[in-house]
């Protein structure tokens, strides 16, 4: 076997979690193979690369091996090489958390959040 459909790559490699979602990311044009818009029944080769937008998550990836079956996560990982850039890893946002059934907050709690600079109100 020497080509596959682009949906059944998605799915076999395990990039999608159905066949469905990787055909709807296809049709949506968030799939592109060798950077041109891919249908569902686009063809994948080896060395092919394939930029998928699916669950809000961008992958490149680049082909190396065609199957057709869902595989375990170990030999799936083995069909493709993947280009994705790593996400920029920085301090996580603070977000000011209330009890819940709090109620709104007071002027003292407003003068703190403000202090912080973590109430939505402009300066």
């Amino acid at each position: 076997m020497d080509s596959t459909r682009v949906d059944r790559w998605l799915w076999s490699v395990r990039l999608a979690k159905t066949r469905s979602d990787a055909a709807t990311s296809c049709r949506g044009g968030h799939v592109r193979v060798n950077d041109h818009p891919a249908k569902p029944a686009t063809l994948v080769r080896e060395g092919d690369r394939v930029r998928a937008r699916v669950y809000e998550k961008t992958r490149t990836v680049e082909v190396t091996k065609v199957i057709e079956k869902r595989v375990g996560a170990p030999i799936a990982q083995e069909c493709y090489i993947d280009h994705t850039p790593p996400e920029p890893s920085g301090p996580a946002p603070v977000y000011a958390q209330r009890d819940r059934g709090a109620g709104r907050p007071t002027k003292r709690d407003r003068r703190v959040l403000d202090q912080l600079g973590l109430s939505r109100r402009s300066s």
